[in-house]
C-alpha cells in the first residue's frame, strides 16, 4: 500500500500542527484536503505550498464538521475533486483553559461541539467511504496522562478523555474492515496557540520540563502521523501515541 495517490482530509489545518500534517503527507505521497473554517488566505497558501513543494495535489475545503451538513459537504467536495478517502486526521479542537469554577453551560456545549461531537459524527459519516486499508487518526493531548495537568484545563481535558476512549472503541469496531484507529497525544507543541497567553518564562520553564529541553515542534507531531498513516502502521491500532520529548512517560 503505497501512500502514492491516496488521499488525505486534514481537518483544522490552515496553521499550527495541522499544517505541519498535511505538508508531511503530501510529501508522502497523499492528496490532501486542507480544512478550516475562518482561515482561508492561510488554507490557500498550506495549498500553494503543496503544489510547488511536492507533485500531490491539494485543495482547501471551508467547514466546521461539527455540524453535519458541513461535515457532509467536505465528504462532498473531497469525492468530487479526488474520487476516494483514504486516511482522516481529525486535527480542529477548541483549546480552552477553564476549572471547575470558571465552566459554563455555553462553553461545556461549544467545547464538546467542537472536540467531542465533530469527529464523532464526521467518523459515522466517513465509514460508507472507507475502505480496507483506511486510516483514522485522531489527535488528543498528553494532559490526558500527565501528573502535571494543572486545574485550568478540566473542560478541555475532559473532552480529550473522551477522544481516546472514542480511539480504543472504534478500533475494535472497524478493525474487520481493515480500518486502523489511532489516537497521536502531543506535548506542548510551539504554535501560535500554545504560545497565546503565556510569558516567555513560562514557555521555557514547560520547555525544560522536558528531558529533551525543548518543546515540540508542528513536524515532531507530523512525523509520528506520517507513521501512522502509512503502509508500516497496518498492525496498530486501537494505540494512543505520546509524542511529547519524554514529559509524560
Amino acid at each position: 500500500m503505497s501512500s502514492s495517490g491516496r488521499v488525505a482530509i486534514v481537518t483544522g489545518s490552515s496553521r499550527g500542527i495541522g499544517r505541519s500534517v498535511a505538508i508531511r503527507l503530501a510529501q508522502d505521497g497523499y492528496n490532501v484536503v486542507i480544512n478550516y473554517q475562518s482561515s482561508a488566505v492561510k488554507a490557500q497558501e498550506v495549498v500553494d505550498h503543496i503544489h510547488s513543494s511536492t507533485s500531490s495535489k491539494a485543495i482547501a475545503v471551508k467547514g466546521d464538521v461539527g455540524f453535519l451538513e458541513e461535515g457532509q459537504t467536505l465528504i462532498d467536495e473531497t469525492l468530487k475533486a479526488f474520487g476516494r478517502i483514504d486516511a482522516v486526521v481529525f486535527n480542529a479542537a477548541w483549546l480552552v483553559y477553564e476549572t471547575i469554577h470558571q465552566v459554563t453551560e455555553d462553553s461545556y456545549e461549544k467545547a464538546f461541539r467542537t472536540n467531542v461531537k465533530a469527529p464523532m459524527f464526521f467518523t459515522k459519516q466517513l465509514i460508507p467511504h472507507l475502505k480496507s486499508g483506511a486510516r483514522l487518526i485522531y489527535v488528543s493531548t498528553t494532559l490526558t496522562s500527565a501528573s502535571t495537568i494543572g486545574p485550568q484545563y478540566y473542560l478541555y481535558c475532559a473532552t480529550k478523555g473522551a477522544i481516546e476512549q472514542m480511539t480504543r472503541a472504534l478500533a475494535k469496531d472497524l478493525g474487520s474492515k481493515g480500518i486502523t484507529v489511532n489516537c497521536i497525544n502531543p506535548g506542548p507543541t510551539d504554535t501560535d496557540g500554545f504560545r497565546t497567553g503565556k510569558t516567555e518564562a513560562q514557555i521555557n520553564a514547560i520547555a525544560g520540563a522536558s528531558p529533551l529541553n525543548r518543546l515540540g515542534r508542528p513536524e515532531d507531531i507530523a512525523n509520528a502521523i506520517s507513521f501512522l498513516a502509512s503502509e508500516g502502521s497496518g498492525w496498530v491500532t486501537g494505540q494512543i501515541m505520546r509524542v511529547n520529548g519524554g514529559l509524560a512517560v
